[in-house]
């Protein structure tokens, strides 16, 4: 028996930290049943994997690693895709790249006319993924991003030019010949005929050539497309003419000429509508990407430079000049200049940049030369950076997509059944013409449109993420947009998000000693601390000219508070939880000063030295403007709103009485925050969680949609599935407004994709003519079907303009 044939692959793998690591993930890849080898180099972080490609995926491979605890890096690629007209393309291309070894994941959206692909370049790449789809009969237009602006301009105009003069051309023709038909003409039927035939031939084969063209590049491949269908029913049309014409068994009442060419006109037509229509879906793309600076003056060897912006590297220094945007993100040095970020993060007045400030790629300086050191060039600036999550959720598929997915597979069949059939009961068995009958084939092979149903969900996704990225909402996919749309609880963290996040202390109450020496003895041990709330005393102490003293032992007891040694003396700075650990016994009087600040909504920090109390500070943490109107505004939207936060009770029962919250969940530890949200869910809550995106990852990560709200540029893009550029929560409400919004155009467009096809392919084969006498004339039936993808097309557009109620007010 002969030996299987062996495959290897090499995988890139991360999250190793030692050469048990890899011993851990060789062992998980070698337990794979048909695998033969398995080898890991932790120096280079990669697996070199022998498996018999018939038995095992490369799924299965990257299975096995992510079940040993790490991950697999593999390569993504957007490649633009030339020819595709309906959801039977977009399958066509998919089922072509799946079939390729090296490739993960592939998504194919028809209408932005993009694959994104996820594969292993050390199996496949780039050539291979090009002869697949050029074999599968469509073109490949180049890498997304390689493919300048213009080009791709010039490449769309040609398009429109090419399919606007089929269609003109078919009209010019097609309506003289009708009318031919019946104007009396002074010659004879068959002299007609022939002059028909002679007038029509070239034109059929010009305006009807893609179509007949694509329709035999798909039947090479034994798929069914919808040019398979129009093919059929303008060839069914024209070879009826022609066997009318030289009476091969048909008469001269068979003449449809002028027909034939009319339903290539109207299909050239509406395919001419839908290619302007669907090049507009990515204007918020283009308009991000005319952001970019193409190129910088940079101060190399003491000399000014201009340089393409792709040659400028980390550290270097850039001189921007009044009038001229920012070319990379970076930190100024030297000038001082106010620096336009509307175009980013939508705030009108443009802020002051000095040295220290940090910038951004794409803001425009507005009024004096600043130099700025680059930190990040290329793709790793925040604008790149968003316009690459804005493409890749332009790419996903929302799982509502599965509904016309499903559809569009037994979409065809049944259609050519229909049609089939619809000949078979009128001649066979209802007993009409044959010219009747033959007109209700060809109606329903050209009324039917499974092309609405594959635009109704990308082109909505594709509008609607783009309006959102101009509305400073950066949806990551299309699932999310899916999921926040049925949203019951959203749930805040606190500091940082319903609140300023800069604390600052308002009182101090020291027990025995000076309030100086108690701030003294605070800052000394906060100074050593990063939470907002050590921060606020530190920068408390600077202001009033407290000396800081050194502090030694320095240790963090999570959520709870630190203790350090100064001055000799062990001193604890905490909660009241804290203290009680370490036996620190708090008097009455100071007990009721502690509730008193907690009913004013201040967090109060306990000072003790020596293990007794030493004093109370408290601190506030401003609610920020814009937060009690977002909560009011979601709880009239019917959804639930709590806070999740580890300030004590009090406190913040006393924050969400005065911004409308209700439902507080306090005095929870940093880890402890994805149990809540687990606690909600359990409960049938699909929840949204609202946060910073700094402490917060295991929260954002577990809710059903993770919300990381920002602050201006300094965005953290990979920290939720949905991220505010601004810090600012109307935007939140704004997101779940946004994706009920999106979602509502997708489900509206293929409610209609579904009923137009319902409801005019029964009446396209005959259904109402026993009882009302109306048929579907074909020519009609053509104009229908351009004018349901063209339609939808024009609702998603719409998108274009929405603008969010809660941004209204």
């Amino acid at each position: 028996m002969a030996e299987p044939e062996k495959k290897k692959v090499e995988l890139k793998i991360s999250g190793m930290h030692c050469a048990t690591c890899a011993v851990s993930v060789e062992e998980s890849l070698s337990k794979v049943e048909d695998v033969a080898s398995a080898q890991v180099n932790f120096g280079t972080e990669k697996a070199r994997v022998e498996f018999d490609p018939k038995k095992v995926s490369l799924s299965t491979l990257e299975k096995a690693v992510k079940d040993a605890g790490y991950d697999v890096v593999n390569s993504e690629a957007t490649i633009k895709v030339g020819g595709m007209i309906c959801a039977t393309c977009v399958e066509t291309i998919e089922a072509a790249l799946r079939e390729l070894p090296g490739v993960v994941t592939v998504s194919v959206n028809l209408g932005t006319e993009k694959a994104y692909v996820t594969y292993n370049p050390s199996i496949s790449g780039i050539p291979d993924m090009k002869k697949a789809i050029e074999d599968a009969g469509y073109q490949y237009l180049g890498i997304s991003g390689e493919v300048s602006e213009e080009a791709e301009k010039k490449a769309l105009d040609a398009d429109l030019h090419e399919k606007f003069v089929r269609f003109m051309v078919g009209f010019a023709v097609s309506i003289p010949l009708m009318l031919a038909m019946y104007v009396p003409l002074p010659i004879s039927m068959q002299a007609l005929a022939y002059l028909m035939l002679i007038i029509s031939t070239p034109v059929f084969v010009f305006v009807a050539g893609p179509i007949f063209r694509a329709a035999w590049i798909s039947l090479s491949h034994r798929a069914l497309s919808m040019d398979v269908m129009y093919a059929m029913g303008t060839g069914v049309a024209f070879v009826a003419s022609v066997m009318g014409t030289f009476g091969i068994v048909l008469t001269h009442e068979f003449m449809f000429y002028d027909t034939a060419i009319m339903l290539a006109a109207f299909l050239m037509l509406g395919r001419y509508l839908e290619t302007r229509a669907k090049g507009r879906t990515s204007d918020a793309i283009k308009k991000l990407a005319g952001l970019q600076v193409k190129v910088a003056t940079v101060i190399r060897d003491g000399t000014e430079q201009e340089m393409p912006v792709e040659d400028v590297v980390p550290g270097d220094l850039v001189i921007v000049k009044p009038g001229a945007k920012v070319p990379v993100d970076g930190e100024v040095v030297s000038g001082e200049s106010y620096v336009n970020e509307a175009m980013i993060t939508g705030e009108p007045v443009p802020p002051l940049k000095s040295p220290g400030s940090h910038v951004v790629g794409g803001t425009l300086n507005t009024n004096s030369v600043i130099t700025v050191r680059a930190e990040k060039v290329g793709k790793e600036t925040v604008l790149a950076r968003i316009i690459q999550m804005v493409e890749d959720a332009q790419g996903s598929k929302p799982p509502v997509q599965r509904i016309a997915d499903v559809a569009v597979t037994y979409f065809i069949p049944a259609v050519l059944i229909i049609a089939a059939g619809s000949f078979v009961l009128w001649y066979f068995v209802f007993h009409s013409t044959a010219l009747f009958a033959l007109t209700a084939l060809i109606s329903v092979l050209v009324v039917a449109c499974p092309c609405a149903l594959g635009l109704a969900t990308p082109t909505a996704v594709t509008v609607g993420v783009g309006r959102g990225a101009e509305l400073g909402i950066l949806i990551r996919n299309g699932e999310a947009l899916e999921v926040a749309e049925n949203v019951t609880t959203v749930v805040f963290d606190k500091t940082g998000t319903l609140t300023k996040g800069r604390p600052e202390v308002t009182d101090i109450v020291p027990v025995g000693i000076t309030d100086a020496t108690l701030l003294a003895l605070a800052a000394s041990v906060e100074k050593n601390s990063q939470h907002p709330l050590a921060v606020a005393v530190v920068n408390a102490a600077h202001e009033r000219g407290v000396k800081i003293e050194t502090a030694t032992h320095f240790d963090t007891f999570g959520g709870r508070g630190v203790a350090a040694t100064v001055l000799e003396e062990t001193v604890l700075v905490g909660n009241r939880a804290f203290l009680s650990e370490r036996s620190v016994s708090i008097p009455a009087d100071v007990d009721f000063r502690i509730t008193e600040f907690e009913q004013e909504g201040k967090s109060a920090v306990l000072v003790a030295a020596g293990g007794t109390i030493s004093g109370v500070i408290a601190i506030a943490d401003q609610v920020k403007p814009t937060t009690k109107d977002a909560i009011a505004r979601l709880r009239m939207m019917k959804i639930h709103v709590a806070m999740l936060t580890g300030d004590n009770r009090r406190t913040s029962e006393a924050i969400g009485r005065q911004i409308g919250i209700d439902r507080v969940i306090a005095e929870v530890l940093p880890e402890d925050k994805e149990a809540e949200v687990r606690a909600l869910q359990a409960k049938g809550e699909i929840v949204a969680f609202v946060g910073d995106g700094i402490n917060d990852a295991p929260a954002l990560a577990r809710a059903d949609v993770g919300i990381a709200i920002g602050s201006g540029t300094d965005v953290a893009i990979e920290s939720g599935d949905i991220v505010l550029v601004r810090d600012d929560l109307i935007d939140a409400v704004a997101a779940i407004q946004l994706s009920k919004k999106v979602m509502g155009r997708i489900k509206g467009n293929i409610f209609w994709a579904f009923a137009y096809n319902a409801a005019l392919i029964p009446v396209a084969a005959g259904i109402l003519y026993p009882s009302l006498g109306i048929t579907f004339k074909p020519e009609l039936a053509a104009l229908a079907m351009a004018a349901s993808s063209v339609t939808v097309v024009t609702l998603s557009l719409l998108l274009r303009k929405y603008i969010p109620e809660a941004k209204k007010g």
